[in-house]
């Protein structure tokens, strides 16, 4: 190897290549952001469009069918999901993973455009927004007082808690949430509008238009400038009571004639409660590459700052949801991974070789190989998150194994009788091929990985191309380190009957035993070779056996996450107020907090996300994993029993799932056009779902019927009154709704809104609300509203879901003690029993449709993998047929990942699938050194391929155990799962282990026999081709060689 003569006949430049690798890596290292997941470009568009005042079936037929006839037609389009809400439409663009979010976002907003102009006059222009998963918070505060009222609390917040955490280093925006902010309220008194015939709306036109400033151009006086501005903005609250609204009689109406103006505050829209408490949040958001554990830890030092002087004695600031914590401990526990695999692994080398000079050169491939990587990660614009951080924790075991082989052998040729510098070279140039083809074939099975479809490809993208790097420079530093400090460190281990001190002769016992296991398996491979069927029978009998394992291994999408928190979903009969679902939460709090495992709740009525004001979502914290022993997933069970004593609601409960989110596992869609045929449908659903052991919390999207007040207008009654439609929602939805008609700014130079609507007693009164003045045509008198109108109780949808252009009613369901693979045969079942009309079809969603497109994907790759790996070993032993002998170690492998999973708790889920097609590259590495090494016996010194099979056996007996238990004990941390944070990637870990096992006992007896067949094969084929002149001597050598 050239790279080896170079290094050898130079020590100082390669000591300082590696030096240099050392130092550019670790200036890398500092500067690498740490986040929990990678930088994903998630390309989902959110068009958002207010429609006030409308019903949910008005909203999906006035706004959300023209958008989605519009956009339907843009390429790239995966699914379009809608939901039509009261006076609000929501439209979300999923396009494939491939399109760019910006490109999504243009096309979207130009389609957007040209339908624009057709919606509703009362509806608001569309806002566009891009999903992006930085946009998540990763510390959420909540701010409280025993003393002060909300609005009070809400002002201090904005004002102090706010700037100062907006003014952190990677903070990108601090905002508050479910605050109730100051505003100036006039309350219109309907009778004396009714007196002086004043209508609502010359009210919010005179209040409008009389608090404004306006510009009026400049004049200029000699070389001065001054711009002229007609001054009309009201100063003092009071007097917006002096402004003129009307004028009947020649008389002026004041607004003091019809009016209070009361300092007062917004209507609460949202709720938040800390441990049943009102309390307000402040979500942080980070910016986009800052340092998710350096901000954390900013804005917890910043809250310590707050609380200590900055605030009221009596406020509270605490830290309710912490993001960072998960990735603090995942980036410690992978260090701490790191760190115990590679003192296991260096252990393995001393305990085979029993020289710590040895010991010291494999091991320094551990730190340059890891510490280089970071170069490659920082130059591609990589992070270090969970999934670089798993691909280094998994790759310890992989990165000495090159430095293992290669070291290994140079031993071997001391014991010959070489010299240091003979043995390093002719050690490493022989084993060298071998030691290249099992590394490329290791980056030939990441790379498809890499480049898997769908988001699984782009999360497991960093995670394949960090192992690649990582490997590729291991080999590097195996091909030029080892050999050099090999050939210029002189070390007594390499002479035959070197004297050793006690540790020493304790290790040289173990390597007494190890060359008896040497024989003992030269002798079962010599009877592998004799009973040829018998073998490969078992292997068959052992690689069938596994698939009958699936069902006790159990199948999922991805496992549970123990993160220290579960949530509880409370809903409440449809149409409830918020006092009265905040009433509900509380008693839910109790129940909650006489959970010995609970530490505090955290909850949000009608916040973000949430389907309204009957709507309530309680985080629920927990002490940590060590100081309590049931999971956050076998919580939901007693909670869930607890909570059945508080009536009038119905809880949904659910632990964070298999990438965080908290969702449910079990997701059915049904599509129709028509509401009354989905409904009867997703009923007869849900009670057959509710008859499946293993399913809780089943319940429809399809809500109970939303009660509505219906002002039925009487149209000739009207037009003889001359009032029109328009003008009766004009009056209600002031009084009612309120109506936002200027800003103020106080002598203070804060600035606040001014609403119109009428005193709150009234607004919830029918009997006021028939009686409301109606403006006639032409200001010419008052109307009351029963005199044109019926007041009727009518009923319609809360809300209308919709996905790909059709109506549809989603029905879910959380698993309860097992997995998804042991409930889905029976949903499908019962997916299958619906009697569905023309028109309609329902298909499954959630975890079942993303494992099947895991499937897919890890089932291409695993394909792709294969076949990578067949172009590697058949350009390295420049054969056709001796690489499918070597590939004869994959199937091997498949009962070892069966049994690993059983044995270590796991299921076969989306990190234990990655695993397996991980074992491809692992397993024919053993093979390809076994297969090399009975070459160069056969083509150098003319052996029958039966006696070099059992040399080349005895020969690499020891690098491949020595590699496969460096690769297993690389990776025992990881599997054990005694770090915080590590948990979810124990399945990988789980995998590798048992395939290695198994695959390699499999191995050294199968691969030897499959080998003989197809040289027989081979030989056989051979007569049949064509051949050339020198066929005399291609068939000497053949002679000899049999």
């Amino acid at each position: 190897m050239f790279l080896t003569r170079i290094s050898v006949n130079a020590p100082v430049f390669a000591t300082m290549i590696m030096a240099a690798l050392m130092v550019i890596g670790s200036y890398s290292f500092m500067r690498l952001p740490i986040e929990q997941l990678p930088d994903v470009d998630f390309p989902v568009v959110a068009v958002v469009v207010s429609y006030p005042g409308a019903a949910p079936e008005a909203v999906e037929s006035d706004i959300i069918e023209p958008i989605e006839e519009s956009v339907n037609t843009i390429s790239g389009i995966d699914y379009i999901q809608s939901t039509a809400r009261a006076g609000e439409a929501l439209v979300i663009l999923f396009f494939e993973m491939d399109v760019d979010s910006a490109t999504a976002m243009q096309e979207v907003r130009d389609r957007l455009g040209t339908i624009q102009a057709g919606f509703p006059e009362n509806a608001n222009d569309p806002l566009l927004f891009k999903f992006d998963p930085a946009e998540q918070p990763i510390v959420s505060l909540a701010v409280s007082s025993q003393t002060m009222s909300l609005r009070d609390l809400t002002a201090l917040t904005e004002d102090v808690v706010e700037p100062r955490l907006s003014s952190i280093q990677g903070v990108g925006r601090a905002s508050v949430v479910g605050g109730i902010p100051r505003q100036l309220n006039v309350l219109i008194d309907p009778d004396r509008l009714s007196a002086f015939g004043v209508g609502v709306g010359e009210v919010t036109a005179a209040l409008g238009q009389d608090n404004q400033d306006l510009p009026a151009g400049s004049i200029e006086q000699g070389l001065a400038v001054q711009s002229i501005q007609v001054e009309g903005r009201i100063e003092n609250a009071v007097d917006f009571l002096d402004i003129i609204v009307a004028r009947r009689g020649g008389q002026p109406v004041r607004l003091r004639d019809v009016a209070t103006v009361v300092d007062g505050e917004a209507e609460p829209e949202s709720i938040a409660l800390l441990n049943g408490q009102a309390a307000l949040a402040v979500d942080v958001v980070k910016t986009q590459g800052s340092n998710t554990v350096e901000v954390a830890e900013a804005i917890r030092h910043a809250v310590v700052e707050l609380m200590a002087g900055e605030l009221p004695e009596d406020v509270s600031v605490e830290i309710v949801r912490d993001n960072a914590v998960a990735v603090e401990e995942s980036y410690e526990g992978v260090q701490s991974m790191m760190i115990e695999g590679a003192a296991l692994a260096v252990l393995i080398v001393f305990l085979f070789l029993n020289s710590w000079r040895s010991t010291v050169i494999t091991g320094l491939t551990l730190p340059i190989s890891v510490i280089g990587t970071m170069t490659v990660l920082y130059f591609l614009g990589f992070t270090l998150n969970i999934m670089t951080l798993l691909a280094l924790s998994l790759a310890i075991g992989l990165l000495i194994d090159d430095a293992i082989v290669v070291r290994e052998n140079i031993m071997r040729h001391l014991h010959m009788g070489k010299s240091h510098r003979q043995a390093a070279l002719e050690g490493t140039n022989e084993i060298g091929l071998a030691v290249l083809a099992t590394t490329l074939s290791i980056v030939a099975v990441f790379l498809p990985v890499a480049f898997m479809e769908g988001i699984i490809g782009k999360f497991f993208l960093q995670f394949g191309v960090t192992v690649s790097v990582a490997v590729l420079i291991s080999l590097f530093v195996a091909f030029t380190l080892d050999p050099m400090m090999s050939s210029v460190w002189y070390d007594p281990a390499g002479e035959p009957n070197v004297k050793r001190g006690p540790v020493g002769r304790v290790v040289a016992q173990f390597g007494r035993f190890f060359d008896w296991l040497s024989k003992g398996y030269r002798g079962l491979l010599r009877w592998s070779l004799r009973h040829r069927i018998t073998t490969l029978g078992v292997a068959f009998a052992a690689f069938v056996g596994s698939f009958f394992l699936v069902p006790f291994v159990g199948v999922e999408f991805a496992p549970a996450v123990d993160n220290s928190e579960f949530q509880v979903q409370v809903e409440t009969p449809v149409g409830s107020s918020l006092d009265y679902t905040s009433t509900k939460v509380r008693q839910v709090d109790r129940v909650l907090r006489e959970f010995p495992e609970v530490t505090g709740t955290y909850a949000t009525i009608a916040g973000a996300g949430s389907d309204g004001q009957n709507s309530a979502t309680v985080a629920v914290s927990m002490v940590s994993a060590s100081e309590r022993s049931r999971s956050p997933q076998e919580m939901t069970l007693p909670v869930r029993e607890a909570l059945m004593a508080i009536p009038g609601i119905d809880v949904t409960i659910g632990a964070a799932g298999g990438l965080g989110g908290v969702s449910a596992p079990v997701q059915i869609n049904i599509y129709g056009d028509n509401l009354d045929v989905l409904g009867p449908l997703s009923d007869r659903l849900v009670r057959a779902l509710q008859t499946i052991d293993g399913l809780e919390d089943v319940a429809s999207s399809l809500d109970a019927a939303q009660p509505v007040l219906g002002v039925r207008i009487n149209r000739e009654a009207a037009s003889d009154l001359g009032v029109s439609l328009q003008q009766i929602g004009a009056t209600l939805r002031p009084m009612l709704g309120g109506d936002d008609v200027s800003d103020w700014t106080s002598p203070d130079g804060r600035s606040f809104t001014v609403t119109v609507r009428l005193p709150e007693e009234m607004r919830h009164d029918t009997d006021v609300l028939r009686a409301l003045p109606v403006a006639q045509s032409g200001g010419i008198g008052m109307v009351r509203l029963d005199q044109v109108a019926d007041i009727v109780q009518s009923y319609g949808p809360s809300e209308i879901l919709r996905r790909d252009l059709s109506r549809q009613v989603l029905v879910s369901a959380n698993l309860s003690g097992l997995t998804l693979g042991d409930v889905m045969p029976e949903v499908q079942a019962a997916m299958d029993a619906l009697d569905l009309p023309t028109g309609y079809r329902v298909s499954a969603g959630g975890d079942a449709e993303q494992l099947a497109e895991t499937a897919s994907a890890a089932g291409s790759a695993l394909l792709l993998a294969v076949i990578f790996i067949y172009l590697v070993l058949a350009s390295q032993f420049g054969s056709f047929l001796q690489p499918i002998a070597i590939m004869a170690a994959l199937p091997l492998a498949l009962v070892g990942v069966m049994l690993g999973l059983m044995v270590g708790g796991s299921t076969l889920n989306m990190f234990s699938m990655i695993g397996f097609i991980m074992l491809m590259g692992l397993v024919v590495k053993n093979a390809i050194l076994l297969v090399d090494n009975a070459n160069q016996h056969v083509r150098e010194e003319g052996m029958h391929l039966y006696d070099a099979l059992l040399e080349a056996g005895s020969t690499r007996f020891r690098p491949i155990i020595m590699t496969t238990l460096a690769m297993i004990f690389g990776m025992l941390p990881l599997a054990l799962n005694i770090h915080e944070g590590s948990g979810q990637n124990a399945p990988m870990a789980h995998a590798v282990i048992g395939g290695l096992i198994s695959s390699t006992i499999l191995t050294l007896v199968v691969v030897p026999v499959v080998l003989t067949y197809v040289d027989s094969f081979g030989r056989m084929a051979s007569r049949w081709l064509p051949t050339g002149p020198d066929v005399a001597t291609k068939d000497a050598l053949s002679e000899k060689r049999g």
